[in-house]
C-alpha cells in the first residue's frame, strides 16, 4: 500500500459526531484499482469504501468485468448461486453471470457483472482503436440491471447507492422506475457521482426498446426533458433521476453540474483528494 493511500485510509477524525455507523451504502462503480488503469477515478472508487468501511458503514461494491481484467491474476470465481438468470434487452437473452474478488490488502469483496456478449475480450468505453463500442447503450443497461437483481438476490437494503460514470448511468433510472417499489429501493439515496469521461457516440435508435422492462413509464422518462438521441442521454437521464450528484473529478461536466443545481439537487464538489473521506462522509451525512 502506498504511503498516500495509507494516509488517505487513516484519515482525521471527523469534527462533527458521525451519525453514519451501520449504514449499508453500495458502489456502483465503472472502474476501480487495481482491476482497471490507474485513473483518479479507479482510485477514488479502490479506497472512498474503504475508508468509509472503517467507520462502521457496510458496504457492497459492483463493477463490470471488463475484458481488460485478468480473472487468474486478480482471482475472481463465479458465485453460483447469484448466477443463472437471463436478462432480456431488446427481445435478446443475455445470460447474467456475478463473479467475485477480494481486494488485496483490505476486507472488501467486489462483485462482477458478466456476460460473454458484452465484456469478453472487450475494453470499457471504446476498443484498442479507440472507437466506441455502438452497444455500449445495452451494455450499461445489462449492468444495471445486472447489480439490481443481484443485490436484490442477497436481500440486502442500502442506505445510499453511489453510482459512477456512463455504465452506471442507467442504474439510478431503473432503480427509480422499474424497481422503484422494491424494498431495496424504496427509500434509498442515489447519488450520481461524475468524472471526465464522456461518450461522444449517439446511443441506438432502439434507446426505448433497451430499457423497456417491467412497465417503465416513458411518457414520464420523456417528461424529463432530455434529448434521448445525444449521447450524453444516460447521463443526463441519470443525473434527473438522482437525488445528489458528485464532481468527483474537478472541473469535469461542468453543464451538468450546472443542470443539478439549477434542479437545486445537492452537489458536492470534490476540491482535495486527501480529504475525500471527510468530504464525503458530511455529504452522505446530509442526505440521510
Amino acid at each position: 500500500m502506498s504511503k498516500f493511500a495509507a494516509k488517505f485510509l487513516r484519515g482525521t477524525p471527523t469534527e462533527t459526531p458521525f451519525s453514519m455507523k451501520a449504514k449499508k451504502i453500495l458502489f456502483v462503480s465503472q472502474e476501480m484499482l487495481p482491476y482497471t488503469d490507474a485513473t483518479q477515478m479507479a482510485y477514488i472508487n479502490r479506497n472512498l469504501p474503504q475508508a468509509i468501511q472503517t467507520e462502521g458503514c457496510e458496504i457492497r461494491i459492483f463493477m463490470p468485468r471488463w475484458g481488460v481484467i485478468n480473472e487468474r491474476r486478480n482471482q475472481l470465481h463465479e458465485v453460483i448461486r447469484l448466477s443463472g438468470m437471463n436478462i432480456i434487452i431488446n427481445d435478446t437473452d443475455h445470460p447474467l453471470v456475478i463473479k467475485v474478488a477480494s481486494v488485496p490488502q483490505s476486507r472488501m469483496q467486489v462483485y462482477f457483472i458478466d456476460n460473454d456478449d458484452f465484456f469478453k475480450g472487450r475494453g470499457m468505453l471504446c476498443n484498442d482503436e479507440g472507437v466506441e463500442y455502438p452497444d455500449n447503450l445495452e451494455r450499461a443497461v445489462f449492468f444495471a440491471r445486472g447489480v439490481i437483481e443481484t443485490v436484490n438476490k442477497l436481500f440486502w437494503v442500502p442506505d445510499i447507492i453511489v453510482c459512477q460514470g456512463w455504465a452506471a448511468s442507467l442504474a439510478p433510472v431503473l432503480m427509480k422506475t422499474a424497481y422503484r417499489g422494491e424494498p431495496a429501493f424504496l427509500s434509498s439515496k442515489v447519488v450520481f457521482q461524475l468524472d471526465a469521461v464522456r461518450p461522444k457516440l449517439p446511443p441506438s435508435a432502439d434507446f426505448e426498446a433497451c430499457l423497456a422492462h417491467r412497465g417503465v413509464d416513458f411518457d414520464e422518462i420523456r417528461s424529463r426533458g432530455v434529448d434521448l438521441t445525444q449521447a450524453d442521454a444516460p447521463m443526463r437521464l441519470a443525473l434527473s433521476y438522482s437525488d445528489a450528484v458528485v464532481q468527483a473529478v474537478s472541473g469535469a461536466m461542468p453543464d451538468l453540474v450546472a443542470e443539478a443545481e439549477k434542479a437545486k439537487k445537492p452537489v458536492l464538489r470534490v476540491k482535495d483528494i486527501k480529504k475525500l473521506r471527510e468530504t464525503y462522509i458530511a455529504f452522505f451525512d446530509k442526505l440521510l
